[in-house]
């Protein structure tokens, strides 16, 4: 097994801050995920879920962090790495911004970030699955060189696995 060096957890763009999580970004993070239509969940169960988070980046050396714009102090989303579909030696992206904060360019902003911050380890290899219906997120990680590398289905739908190769 290849040895990585530990991502960074802390990423500052022009615009935005990528921290650690903290108990704090409950409620917010609750409300994210509400957005998704699926109702809203307890507050409890999103600090469990930001536990869960907070424990598998110990143990991976890789993190999905909070964004926050850095003026406003904000919080608009998540970016950062994860295993997902994929494996530790070769991650996935992934990304999810308030509706409110779409349009902007903060998902590529915190992206591109991120995408650094994955070289720094010495990874060579992200993926990222996206569902085909969603052509901003698409957008995304094609700005960033990303290619398609095929579709699949799985027990969550239909979904298109991109890949890009890191410096």
């Amino acid at each position: 097994m290849t040895t990585y060096e530990t991502m960074a957890y802390h990423l500052e763009t022009e615009r935005l801050i990528l921290r650690p999580w903290a108990e704090s970004d409950a409620a917010e993070f609750r409300d994210l995920v509400a957005e998704r239509g699926k109702g809203v969940g307890a507050v409890e169960r999103i600090r469990t879920a930001i536990a869960e988070l907070l424990a598998a980046t110990e143990t991976t050396g890789i993190a999905l962090l909070p964004i926050q714009r850095r003026e406003e102090g904000d919080f608009i989303g998540y970016c950062g790495l994860i295993i997902g579909r994929s494996t530790l030696d070769e991650p996935e992206i992934a990304y999810e911004l308030f509706q409110s904060a779409h349009g902007h360019g903060y998902a590529t902003e915190a992206a591109a970030a991120v995408v650094d911050a994955a070289a720094a380890t010495g990874r060579k290899r992200l993926w990222s699955t996206v569902g085909p219906w969603n052509t901003p997120s698409l957008r995304v990680l094609e700005k960033l060189g990303f290619e398609r590398h095929r579709v699949a289905t799985d027990d969550r739908g239909e979904h298109v696995w991109l890949t890009r190769e890191l410096p």
